[in-house]
């Protein structure tokens, strides 16, 4: 899990922090966020996803590979 200095777990990270933790690219991030398979929120004029919303979208994959 993501580390703040302090050693806390982040709760919300950048498009390319949870880009880099998905070993993903910033677009493709982005398309996650735009189709809604990652869940993400505003505040101001940045966008962050809560890493809850990373671990949904592990598991909802997982899932549906374990299914098909």
């Amino acid at each position: 899990m993501n580390q703040h200095i302090t050693g806390q777990p982040r709760v919300l990270l950048t498009i390319e922090q949870a880009a880099h933790q998905l070993s993903l690219s910033r677009t493709t991030m982005f398309r996650l966020i735009k189709t809604g398979d990652i869940a993400s929120v505003r505040i101001g004029r940045a966008r962050r996803i809560a890493a809850e919303a990373i671990e949904d979208y592990v598991h909802r994959l997982s899932s549906e590979q374990r299914a098909a």
